[in-house]
């Protein structure tokens, strides 16, 4: 009799002893670069989510000795990429964990509060510190401690990357990078029993755990307090050249950035007006194929932007003649090939943010072109030619005043109060 006594007391006294007593735990969930699905195969996704699963289920959701009270999801991504990419890939990772848990039933929307970190300087501090192979690590260190300190560089990657001509990096781009890209999501439960053993009656309640899911990508910053896009990062530019406008000579071209600071280019132009009756031909066709490489503060702000170099080759087509003689590139009735000259060359160009979704894109080539051309003189009603010449020129062979309109979702300009 004594006994049952004493076993009621104890539970009694450790149930109210305990109401207030709250535990937690976390893991962490991995993430491909830029991306932000959950690969089951990728770190042991699937292991951890599967024991996290099962472990609420068994232990906290229909177990009477735990309630829970809240749960933290934390995105995140690596330092690399945009500010405004690495905020995108923060906020729908830190989601797509969360969904993980909700498409099960195991957890309510009202019970969680999402924090979006965008580029996990933070994390990335940790990771240096606690690795002993970081090469010029105190230098590291110390630059680290600017970036997450009251007074960081106005462009922190840059300073990183510029670091001991980047050895340092591609170290950090390598090996530390991939832990930072991660989610974590945080189950936060309430014991509402002490783990207490009596002889012949077991009342240990099995701990829950709260899990983090951790995921990144380096690029982050986007502003968490506005609307998400619902769309993959692209990077395109439909533009055309002004100095070709104002000659009387449509065109129009298409810039594709595919990453690591590379974009492909491509244009056309086509202007074949003529006036028979006074003879004024002003005639002219071809178009051009290249790639670019952006570097600077700016390009690595946003693609499609600041300073580029760039190589091309072309062709063009031309028939000039104001009245007297005229000047035909080409050999007429002849193949593609016979009708065109041929132009490559290396560009320079800068583009500059002129409004939201413009940009003005400012280049000259320096190249060789050649080919043959014609003389002639139009006369009795027909066109009479007079000499064929061999184009070799080497010297400035194109000049490029382009108004950029920017296509993506997230390929738009700041503003001046740093939003976008």
């Amino acid at each position: 009799m004594k006994t049952h006594i004493l076993t009621l007391l104890c539970i009694f006294i450790g149930t109210f002893s305990t109401f207030a007593e709250s535990e937690k735990d976390s893991v962490k969930v991995h993430f491909h670069v830029s991306k932000t699905n959950i690969d089951r195969d990728f770190y042991g996704n699937g292991a951890t989510l599967d024991s996290i699963f099962s472990k609420l289920i068994a232990d906290s959701i229909s177990s009477p000795t735990h309630r829970l009270i809240g749960v933290k999801v934390t995105g995140a991504a690596s330092p690399e990429g945009s500010v405004d990419f690495n905020k995108y890939l923060s906020e729908k990772r830190a989601k797509a964990i969360f969904n993980e848990f909700r498409s099960r039933g195991l957890l309510e929307d009202s019970l969680a509060v999402f924090t979006y970190i965008g580029r996990d300087w933070n994390g990335l501090k940790s990771e240096v510190e606690a690795d002993g192979n970081v090469p010029y690590q105190r230098d590291v260190e110390l630059l680290l401690e600017r970036i997450t300190g009251p007074n960081p560089p106005s462009h922190p990657l840059t300073a990183l990357k510029a670091l001991h001509h980047g050895e340092p990096y591609r170290y950090l781009h390598t090996y530390l990078f991939p832990e930072l890209r991660a989610s974590r999501l945080t189950v936060e439960y309430e014991r509402l029993f002490p783990d207490i053993k009596i002889p012949d009656i077991q009342l240990d309640a099995p701990e829950i755990s709260s899990y983090i899911i951790t995921d990144d990508i380096l690029p982050l910053p986007y502003n968490c307090l506005g609307e998400v896009k619902e769309c993959k990062p692209f990077y395109m530019g439909i533009k055309t050249n002004m100095l070709y406008d104002a000659l009387l000579l449509p065109n129009i071209g298409a810039e594709f950035y595919v990453g690591k600071n590379i974009s492909l280019t491509a244009d056309w132009m086509y202007g074949w007006w003529d006036r028979d009756r006074s003879h004024y031909y002003w005639r002219a066709y071809g178009g051009n194929i290249g790639a670019r490489w952006w570097f600077g503060k700016k390009a690595h702000e946003k693609p499609l932007t600041g300073h580029h170099l760039g190589l091309f080759a072309g062709v063009v087509t031309y028939d000039f003649e104001l009245g007297k003689g005229g000047i035909m590139g080409g050999i007429p009735r002849g193949t593609l090939w016979d009708r065109c000259n041929f132009i490559s060359g290396i560009e320079y160009g800068y583009s500059l943010p002129v409004a939201r979704r413009l940009n003005i894109d400012f280049s000259l080539a320096f190249g060789y072109m050649a080919g043959k051309y014609l003389k002639y003189e139009p006369k009795y009603g027909f066109y009479i030619w007079q000499s064929t010449h061999h184009l070799r020129w080497l010297g400035p062979t194109k000049a490029e005043i382009s108004l950029v309109w920017l296509i993506g979702c997230d390929n738009y300009n700041r503003t001046k109060g740093g939003k976008r």
